[in-house]
């Protein structure tokens, strides 16, 4: 999971005790991609935040806090506020979750799989939109709280060099030579 750049927060029940081992209450795997998504306005942005890619507790323990805690330890290890995070497929459950723990209730809908949330972009540098472009210097003036906090940066893409070009005569197909 390290070389996709995944984390796997596991919540385990030390007290139990089958096979001496404990046993697991629920995870949470995180990992970064990168995304095109929508913001308020329509425009695509180019970003690469942390996601959250699954989340599950046992049924048994659902409503227990456990969900909370996990949810809350990620949130330190990782340095990050639930607003900022991008949701790939949420179910029902977790938005409700999110709604209750977090006050994550207001969606920016998306054209993928993915669920953001009002003020993911808040601490992103947005051009002004096309339409309000001419006023620019009027909202500047009158304090406008668009941020200026620059995107977040996306890693560097590979060399050329270090893609395999693919094509029928790379293929192994298996035949006898002289075929």
């Amino acid at each position: 999971m390290q070389s996709n750049r995944h984390v796997m927060y596991v919540l385990k029940d030390t007290s139990a005790r089958p096979a001496g081992k404990g046993a697991i209450i629920g995870f949470l795997k995180v990992g970064y991609k990168k995304l095109f998504v929508l913001d308020d306005r329509e425009a695509h942005n180019e970003v690469e935040p942390l996601c959250i890619l699954d989340f599950y507790i046992h049924e048994s323990l659902q409503r227990h806090g456990h969900g909370r805690e996990l949810f809350h330890y990620m949130l330190q290890k990782e340095r990050v506020e639930p607003h900022q995070l991008a949701i790939d497929r949420p179910s029902q459950k977790l938005l409700k979750f999110l709604n209750k723990h977090y006050n994550l209730e207001t969606t920016v809908p998306q054209v993928n799989n993915f669920v953001i949330f009002e003020g993911f972009f808040a601490h992103q540098h947005r051009p002004p939109a096309p339409s309000l472009r001419a006023s620019r210097h009027s909202r500047a003036a009158a304090g406008d709280p668009t941020p200026t906090a620059p995107a977040r940066k996306l890693p560097p893409k590979r060399a050329e060099g270090d893609i395999k070009p693919y094509s029928s005569s790379d293929r192994e197909w298996g035949l006898p030579q002289g075929w």
